[in-house]
């Protein structure tokens, strides 16, 4: 390991030996001034690219051959880029118009879209129309036919699926919503490919197994030098290996036996993968969702999760498009220990990251009519740099975990065993008195651990108001769906709108009639939509409409709210175990607001001392956003409905 000295010194003589070579190959293709701002990024940047680069590869003899061939990969994808990116680049260059802050700003919303044909890769006014500025399409690349993980395994990420159309369609669908200022989220799968991905598959089956991890098994029998729970993965009954008799190995796959897991080990494989992240860029892509992040780096002996390599591979990775593709931003889709999902969270490795820790608890807050996990846990973790920000969501593609701390549950007297089990009981309607109608996924009958598959609507009661015919049941569900996404609205970062959750779609249990799919209970919240039952949203008397107008002045208030687009969250005990509280506040160069937000989570009246919003809502006289009404303290309480959300704006200071 080279002291801080020796490592500048071996940067520099690096840098000064392959640059020329560089030069040489690129500058003259490159158009007047380009060259200068490539080799300008160049040289800020190498040092951590070439610092990350010789920690995970710096003992093999062909180092510096992958080193200049991952640089001269940056130089052609600088000259490939289109001008309206690089232009793109140039203004997000200079700090004040980076769209990331710690709340991501008031203009942002993001949009999650299933993978399917239905209005996937088009654009359409549909979302101008709900006011989303960011799209996050779900795989959209080819995949075997059957099964294929939702697009996750990828056999081809230069090629849409052709259902779906084609790249240029992509591409021009990406420069639409860059003209309408709305921002193209793609997935960028790097732990594994398909097994028909050119790496995984040549002629006569001949594997590359320098590409993809297998081993040789001459007793038959599976690998057993490494200690995963497996049983914690979808690929867990073969301990995450499969064996494949065509060609007598056995295959590292963690999540699925047609998810072949790649060997970074391989600079290669950096290499190669980093020319499909960079092809996605200068396709339109303006952020990468991480996928599976926390296991792309395997180490014997360990669990090959969140191992140190893991975070050197995406930062590798983010130095490169800092030279490459600027503009670009990583999210990081980490569904681990919530100490362990703050460690991808930077500059330097992820600017967004998924908040799995809020959705876990706002659910359990439902369950429990309880935010005391909530409120505790919150109170210190949610805070991340502020050049940073949450995606915060209430559901997503995938099943839902109980990802909370244990220690902060102990903290509050609570059994984080226990707990799970009662919220996988309650979710999925087998706890007495439950309202959610959900599935269990990946369940272990033996120790009781299971995630939670189903719709916003169904896991919030909206299904089975709707089978009783209760009206007084429907508005509570209303009132459930609604109360989530007034939480993630307003806590501070990007909130994420799964497609269908803003008119109440509820569970599709068409899937098991699919061989592909029927054992995968998350097709159950991945629903093709109807489009005709959409655009029941316009008319105010349906239940479509009822959930969608709320929705839509929810986004309304948001987006004109300053304190909404600035500065940082504080949670507040407001002396209800049933009430959530936090405060959002603007500096006073952005209006100086401060707004108390109160969020009610069970189906009776909550009362809040009047005291106490005078203490944290710093006035008497507040306006109400929510409901647009003027409210002056007494010395009362003040009263919140069944699920009611307040955003309490100060009128007057004292």
């Amino acid at each position: 390991m080279l002291d801080q000295a020796a490592l500048s010194l071996e940067t520099t003589r690096s840098l000064n030996r392959l640059l020329p070579n560089i030069e040489d190959r690129f500058a003259g293709r490159m158009a007047p001034g380009e060259w200068d701002a490539f080799a300008e990024r160049l040289h800020r940047h190498f040092p951590d690219l070439f610092r990350l680069l010789l920690g995970l590869y710096g003992g093999r003899y062909d180092f510096f051959y992958h080193l200049e061939q991952t640089v001269a990969l940056a130089a052609q994808s600088w000259i490939d880029r289109p001008a309206d990116l690089k232009a793109l680049d140039e203004a997000r260059r200079r700090p004040a118009l980076v769209p990331v802050r710690n709340d991501a700003g008031r203009r942002l919303l993001c949009g999650f879209v299933r993978r399917g044909p239905d209005r996937a890769v088009r654009q359409d006014p549909y979302f101008r129309e709900l006011g989303l500025t960011y799209l996050h399409l779900m795989p959209l690349f080819g995949a075997p036919e059957g099964e294929n993980d939702g697009g996750y395994a990828v056999s081809d990420y230069r090629q849409v699926e052709p259902s779906l159309g084609t790249m240029a369609d992509l591409q021009r669908l990406a420069q639409a919503l860059r003209d309408e200022g709305i921002s193209l989220v793609l997935d960028f799968v790097f732990n594994h490919t398909s097994d028909e991905h050119r790496w995984a598959q040549k002629s006569g089956r001949a594997i590359p197994t320098t590409w993809i991890i297998t081993f040789c098994s001459p007793t038959g029998r599976r690998p057993t030098h490494m200690t995963r729970r497996c049983a914690d993965l979808p690929g867990g009954a073969n301990g995450c290996f499969t064996y494949r008799a065509e060609i007598d190995r056995w295959v590292w796959t963690t999540f699925n036996s047609f998810q072949w897991d790649l060997n970074y080990a391989n600079p290669a494989v950096f290499r190669d993968m980093a020319g499909e992240m960079l092809f996605l860029a200068n396709a339109g892509a303006e952020a990468l969702r991480l996928d599976a992040l926390a296991f792309t780096w395997k180490q014997m002996g360990t669990n090959s999760e969140n191992l140190p390599q893991a975070h050197q591979l995406v930062q590798a990775f983010n130095a490169l498009l800092r030279i490459a593709a600027p503009a670009m931003l990583f999210k990081s889709e980490a569904i681990v220990h919530p100490d362990e999902v703050a460690k991808y969270i930077g500059r330097g490795e992820c600017q967004l990251s998924y908040n799995p820790l809020l959705m876990a608890l706002l659910w359990n807050s439902l369950a429990t009519r309880e935010v005391r996990l909530l409120r505790h846990s919150m109170g210190y973790r949610f805070r991340i740099p502020d050049d940073c920000a949450w995606v915060n969501y209430v559901r997503c593609h995938d099943d839902i975990g109980w990802t909370f701390d244990d220690g902060d549950a102990a903290a509050l007297g609570i059994n984080g065993y226990d707990h799970r089990r009662f919220l996988n009981e309650f979710y999925t309607g087998r706890f007495a008195g439950s309202f959610a109608r959900g599935l269990p996924f990946q369940e272990n009958p033996r120790t009781g651990d299971a995630r939670i598959s189903g719709s916003l609507a169904s896991l919030a009661g909206l299904e089975r108001a709707l089978l009783a015919g209760n009206e007084a049941e429907i508005e509570l569900a209303v009132r459930r769906i609604c109360l989530l996404h007034a939480v993630i609205l307003s806590i501070g970062g990007i909130p994420l709108i799964y497609l269908g959750d803003e008119f109440g779609v509820i569970n599709d249990y068409g899937y098991r009639d699919d061989p592909a799919k029927a054992d995968d209970s998350r097709w159950v919240h991945r629903p093709r939509i109807d489009w005709e039952e959409a655009e029941k949203r316009h008319q105010r008397d349906t239940l479509q409409g009822r959930i969608y107008s709320r929705l839509q002045h929810l986004i309304a208030v948001r987006k004109g709210t300053a304190a909404f687009a600035g500065g940082r969250m504080e949670v507040v005990d407001v002396g209800n175990d049933h009430v959530f509280g936090y405060v959002r506040s603007a500096p006073a160069g952005e209006g100086a607001q401060r707004v108390l937000a109160l969020a009610n989570f069970t189906e009776t009246v909550q009362a809040i001392d009047a005291n106490e919003v005078r203490l944290y809502g710093l006035g008497y006289r507040f306006t109400d956003l929510v409901a647009e009404k003027e409210i002056t303290l007494g010395e009362g309480e003040v009263a919140l409905e069944p699920y009611q959300v307040m955003w309490l704006l100060a009128r007057d200071e004292r």
